[in-house]
């Protein structure tokens, strides 16, 4: 068995995860990572906390050596995560001129077709209004 997984925070440290816990624009995600690294600096082992967060045992060593190497930025999730947009500003704001200028109304599957036919840009109408109600 190895060495017991454990580190030591700075006053400053403790303060701001403290804060990023009770952060709203924080995903959840980051908050528990920092409350790993709480935990952990006050003593308490990798296996419990594995319990206290119904995590693997392995995730929390991993967020302990991340923040360890990164600090913390080492909390938030690497850039390249997810599915990227298929569509730029400028289609969406030519959907929103088209609805603005043109004297009629459209359903979200049209506005799907127009964009599709002029502008190459291949959207669900579920996900077109989604980013239209989101943009207001």
């Amino acid at each position: 068995m190895g060495a017991r997984l454990r580190i030591f925070l700075t006053l400053e440290q403790k303060r701001t995860l403290f804060e990023l816990r009770t952060a709203t624009t924080v995903p959840q995600r980051v908050k528990d990572r920092a409350e790993v690294v709480r935990l952990n600096a006050q003593g308490w082992y990798v296996e419990k906390i594995a319990i206290y967060f119904n995590w693997h045992m392995q995730t929390v060593r991993e967020t302990i050596h991340r923040w360890e190497t990164k600090g913390l930025g080492g909390l938030w999730e690497a850039s390249g995560r997810g599915g990227k947009c298929r569509w730029q500003k400028a289609d969406i704001e030519y959907v929103e001129a088209c609805l603005r200028q043109d004297n009629r109304t459209y359903n979200a599957h049209q506005l799907a077709q127009k964009l599709a036919t002029e502008r190459q840009v291949q959207l669900s109408p579920d996900h077109l209004r989604r980013v239209l109600k989101k943009r207001g």
